[in-house]
């Protein structure tokens, strides 16, 4: 049995065999995919590490609760409810040492918001606690 072939006088063979350098090119391309670092599109930001935004609005000396003759509620200057001055109260009372409470009702305010406020600060077991501008009162009448 005899195999016919192109090539039947022994002549070499004028084709190039690429399979070889294909599959050295392979092996370069992943080595190359291999070592390039992983590109990541992050962006890196130092953010504040704050504080709880309502102990920020708690001074770690002294604090001061007016009660409006408009039937407001202020800590420190600006307008809370009820329950906020309560978050504020307990935040005040775990600090170290505990800031100073100040309560100035104006002249008019209505008494029995005052008396709110009186409940809530004694609720937060408040220790250090003061009535301030008492001299208006004596002004009022």
């Amino acid at each position: 049995m005899q195999t016919t072939s192109n090539n039947s006088e022994g002549e070499p063979m004028m084709e190039i065999n690429t399979t070889p350098l294909i599959d050295v090119m392979l092996v370069l391309i992943i080595m190359l995919i291999i070592t390039i670092p992983i590109q990541t599109h992050a962006v890196k930001l130092d953010l504040p590490q704050g504080d709880n935004p309502q102990q920020q609005l708690v001074d770690p000396v002294k604090n001061k609760i007016v009660v409006t003759t408009n039937n407001a509620i202020l800590w420190n200057g600006l307008p809370v409810n009820q329950v906020q001055l309560r978050q504020y109260l307990d935040i005040s009372q775990q600090l170290n040492p505990v800031p100073e409470l100040h309560l100035q009702p104006e002249p008019n305010a209505r008494y029995e918001l005052v008396d709110e406020v009186l409940v809530s600060v004694k609720q937060a077991s408040v220790s250090k606690f003061g009535f301030v501008g008492n001299e208006a009162y004596a002004k009022a009448f």
